[in-house]
C-alpha cells in the first residue's frame, strides 16, 4: 500500500520536468501527421489535458474503490490497481516510439485511476491491519509516502538524472518501479481482518 501511495506522489510530480520536451513532441507529431504546425492554443490544450486528466482518473479510481474493497477485499483491490498503473506506464513509455501523444494522455488517465484507488484502499487496509497502538502512525503513511513520491519525482526530473530530452519517456515510465514492488510483495501479506470477518464470515481467518 505504501508503494501504491508512493506511485501516486511520483506520478503527480514526474510530469512537470519534461514539460517542454512533451510539448515539443506534440508539435513534431502534429506536423508529421497533418503536414502543418499546430497553433500555440492547440499545444496548450493538449498539454493541459495531459496534466489534468490524471485528476479525472483519480476521481474514477476513488469512485470504484469502495465497491472493489467489498467485492474483492482490500489486498486484492490494491493488486488490481497495479493493472491500470502498469498499463499507464507502458503507454507513456512507448509514446515517443509509436509517435502518439495520445498515448501519454491515456497513460496519465490510467495512472490516475491507480492513484485514486490506492489513496483510498491503502488507508483502509493499513488501518484495519495495524495493531491498535500503531493505528494512527500507520494511517499517516499514505500522506508520508505520497510526499516521498513527489520528492523522488522531482529528483528524477533533474537534468543530471533523467530530465533530458532523450530520456523523458523513461522518466514517465519510471512509475512502474513502485508498482512492480507492490505487485511482487503484496501477495505475501494477509488480508484485512475486518474484511475476513464481516464480508467473508471467516472468523478463524480473522483471528
Amino acid at each position: 500500500g505504501m508503494t501504491g501511495t508512493f506511485h501516486y506522489g511520483l506520478q503527480v510530480s514526474i510530469i512537470n520536468s519534461p514539460a517542454e520536451y512533451i510539448q515539443s513532441f506534440i508539435h513534431e507529431t502534429w506536423l508529421k501527421r497533418y503536414g502543418s504546425s499546430p497553433s500555440a492554443e492547440t499545444i496548450t490544450l493538449m498539454w493541459s489535458l495531459i496534466v489534468s486528466i490524471h485528476s479525472i482518473g483519480g476521481l474514477l479510481g476513488s469512485s470504484c474503490a469502495g465497491y472493489l474493497c467489498v467485492q474483492f477485499g482490500r489486498k486484492k483491490a490494491m493488486l488490481l490497481s497495479n493493472i491500470p498503473a502498469l498499463l499507464g506506464a507502458a503507454l507513456m513509455g512507448l509514446s515517443q516510439l509509436c509517435g502518439s501523444f495520445e498515448m501519454i494522455i491515456a497513460g496519465r488517465l490510467f495512472s490516475g485511476v491507480c492513484g485514486g484507488l490506492t489513496q483510498n484502499v491503502h488507508i483502509m487496509y493499513a488501518g484495519e491491519c495495524a495493531p491498535r497502538k500503531l493505528r494512527g502512525l500507520i494511517a499517516i503513511t499514505a500522506s508520508t509516502f505520497s510526499a516521498l513520491g513527489k520528492f523522488v519525482g522531482f529528483a528524477l526530473g533533474l537534468r543530471e538524472v533523467l530530465g533530458v530530452e532523450a530520456l523523458w519517456p523513461i522518466l514517465l515510465a519510471a512509475n512502474a518501479v513502485p508498482v512492480l514492488v507492490q505487485f511482487l510483495t503484496l501477495p505475501f501479506f494477509p488480508d484485512s481482518p475486518r474484511y475476513l470477518l464481516i464480508d467473508l464470515k471467516d472468523k478463524e481467518g480473522c483471528i
